[in-house]
């Protein structure tokens, strides 16, 4: 396992079971990297994409990615009920208690059709609203993002045990700089998000598909990440449950706390805005 995280008990573990925050982040990133080699195979050879019923393509690497995730996670965490998009889609979705997984198999399909290398696997325990832990693998990239009490970036290639991983650095957000750095959907930017940039100190805006906006800014890349545009929680749980671990924060547009659990909701976020430095908040209260 990668030295910096421990399966040992931890104070601030606010999760029940067996394992800390950190640890549930690591296993999670194992079967993400395993699912992210099944992903690459179907990127080389091509594939063709489907319509679901809202619209959204599916390939056979999302299908491919799921089925690898929910067997690991059946083996390794099965008194949490799993809540995963395909899975969703296909009308099977189990009743969530406190405690569940968020599961995206391929965030963003489009880039991966696209063959941008901007896409992840996505997968995050939540407990009572929060993202506990969070794992975000970029297989086109060679990198996996872990967060649980602490967060992490790995290089790693797909299929690869993390033991074998060639590199690990702890992330922490930057202080607010006075000119911030945004992040941006490269497929789904609106004028809504457009309008909340401009009225913010942005100096420059980068564009970036899938969780990777998340990771940037735990990586302290960038400053802010406002979305308007459809999200599902199985999008953004995994990158929030990073950038939470590295120091930042997540909030709806009126500056309230975002949570998870919207099961009425069909599991559908409201808009809500990343940050970096949590005293960024001021600029939404």
């Amino acid at each position: 396992m990668v030295a910096m995280f421990s399966s040992r008990p931890s104070g601030r573990a606010r999760i029940p079971g067996r394992l800390n925050p950190d640890a549930w982040a690591v296993l999670f990133g194992a079967i993400a990297v395993e699912a992210g080699a099944a992903i690459m195979d179907i990127h080389r050879r091509g594939v063709d994409a489907a319509s679901k019923q809202d619209g959204s393509p599916v390939t056979e690497a999302d299908i491919a990615a799921e089925r690898i995730i929910l067997e690991r996670l059946k083996e390794l965490a099965p008194r949490w009920p799993v809540i995963a998009e395909e899975e969703c889609a296909a009308g099977r979705v189990p009743a969530a208690g406190s405690t569940f997984i968020l599961v995206d198999p391929l965030d963003g399909t489009r880039e991966f059709l696209a063959r941008n290398g901007e896409f992840t696997v996505n997968i995050a325990l939540v407990h009572e609203g929060v993202p506990a832990a969070g794992a975000v693998f970029a297989p086109a990239l060679d990198t996996l993002w872990v967060g649980g009490d602490t967060a992490a970036a790995i290089r790693i290639t797909p299929g690869m045990p993390l033991a074998g991983a060639c590199e690990s650095r702890a992330l922490a957000v930057r202080p607010a700089p006075p000119k911030l750095t945004a992040m941006a959907s490269r497929s789904h930017r609106d004028a809504e998000t457009d309008a909340l940039i401009a009225r913010l100190p942005v100096e420059t805006c980068l564009s970036a598909g899938s969780s990777l906006k998340f990771c940037r800014i735990a990586e302290g890349a960038a400053d802010v990440y406002p979305r308007f545009g459809r999200t599902m929680e199985w999008d953004t749980a995994a990158g929030h449950a990073v950038l939470k671990a590295a120091g930042g924060t997540m909030l709806t547009p009126e500056g309230e706390p975002f949570v998870y659990g919207k099961a009425a909701e069909g599991w559908c976020n409201g808009a809500f805005v990343a940050l970096g430095d949590p005293s960024l908040a001021r600029l939404f209260a």
